[in-house]
């Protein structure tokens, strides 16, 4: 968490969030990243960038249906923003159904997104409708919806301790709660309500010179002494005689908090083999490309040409990140699948977990539309339906 964040956690309670109409424009603009559709690569480079919009005097928020719209904050995970971050353009833009760029709705150009009939095919504008089911009152503005949603950056550790400390109303995490803040499932249970709203098939990837010497797999237990610097030199794993440089993530980050979890049986495993550690996804991906020799961990949505997958043997199973193979690093049981979490907490005055604004906004991901545009479009794996339906479960009723 930035040094501000950390000044304001005792002085600012999560349900102060409302500002005045000019203040919420300057947010929306400033703020989202969210004034047009937004791509991993669209990321801000460093920590720094982390959502400290709260402040000390602000006043209470209104019901749905005031004049004063109350601003929604989200802060965390950089594996998470790619979905949380296009979903805040999205909303923000409050597009009409003729703009088939954001609903997809423009059949006459023949780009019906997929999900959009199973909404009803609403005649409103984007934000309006989701936050309509929900009490709130359209706006029927396009750039003006009932209220604006800011994303920030940071990792998954200090978005969780910045929703459960009422910094922001939702903490984006890759990594679960109990293993980001080291709390127990009891604690967890009786704090927060865990949102799952994607999954990522976590890749290993290498630097494109390790991929076309031939090193396209690589065993778990190889992976393992790698980062246990136990494996020091490409050609013990088949590849060129050459000194493994291991990139990892920030400790603390929820990339890293699953793969140490999923790879090496523990949240607190020692890595000892890693070389150079990255705040960011896109921060991994920028070394691998710059350095020979290289091996990462990242978020699905960051790998490209130059930063790619190779396929995994565990215990005799191989998953490639070919989605024709019979076993891929999409499948549900490969071991380095994870959920992608947005926690709300649980307070006196929202002991459901979940207020409505959060609830409309969470909504949105939870829709076939959502899954396609907001998951699937950015490179992460839908939800069945069956856990949508169980997500959508933990939501307030709808107006």
């Amino acid at each position: 968490m930035s040094q501000d964040s950390e000044r304001l956690s005792d002085a600012v309670s999560r349900r102060k969030f409302l500002v005045s109409t000019g203040a919420v424009s300057a947010v929306g603009l400033a703020g989202c990243s969210s004034g047009s559709e937004s791509t991993p690569t669209d990321e801000p480079a460093s920590d720094n960038d982390s959502n400290d919009d709260s402040s000390d005097d602000t006043p209470e928020p209104t019901e749905a249906g005031d004049d004063q719209p109350s601003l929604l904050t989200a802060e965390g995970s950089s594996t998470v923003y790619p979905i949380s971050n296009k979903g805040a353009s999205y909303w923000v833009s409050n597009a009409p159904p003729s703009d088939g760029e954001y609903w997809g709705s423009n059949k006459e150009e023949g780009n019906t997104v997929p999900g959009w009939s199973d909404l009803g095919e609403p005649d409103m504008k984007i934000a309006d409708y989701f936050a309509s089911l929900y009490g709130f009152e359209p706006t029927d503005q396009r750039s003006k919806p009932p209220y604006v949603v800011n994303v920030g950056l940071s990792h998954s550790g200090t978005g969780c301790k910045a929703v459960t400390d009422g910094l922001v109303d939702i903490g984006n995490s890759s990594g679960p709660i109990t293993a980001e803040l080291g709390w127990s499932e009891s604690k967890a249970q009786e704090e927060v309500v865990d949102h799952v709203v994607g999954r990522d098939g976590q890749p290993v990837v290498v630097s494109s010179d390790i991929y076309d010497a031939g090193v396209t797999e690589l065993t778990g237990e190889q992976i393992r002494k790698i980062y246990q610097d136990e494996i020091t030199n490409w050609k013990e794993v088949g590849g060129p005689d050459q000194s493994i440089y291991c990139v990892g993530r920030a400790e603390g980050s929820g990339t890293d908090t699953a793969f140490r979890l999923n790879m090496l049986g523990d949240a607190e495993a020692p890595m000892p083999g890693v070389d150079t550690r990255q705040g960011q996804n896109h921060g991994v991906r920028q070394v691998i490309q710059q350095n020979d020799g290289a091996i990462g961990y990242m978020a699905l949505a960051f790998t490209n040409e130059q930063v790619k997958p190779i396929a995994i043997d565990f215990d005799g199973t191989v998953y490639k990140p070919d989605k024709d193979a019979s076993h891929t690093i999409f499948d549900s049981d490969y071991p380095l699948n994870r959920d992608l979490h947005m926690y709300t907490t649980i307070t006196d005055d929202t002991p459901s977990g979940t207020d409505k604004r959060e609830a409309a906004f969470i909504n949105m991901f939870l829709t076939t539309f959502g899954q396609v545009v907001f998951v699937e479009g950015v490179n992460y794996i839908p939800l069945p339906t069956k856990d949508i339906e169980k997500e959508k479960g933990k939501l307030p009723d709808q107006a």
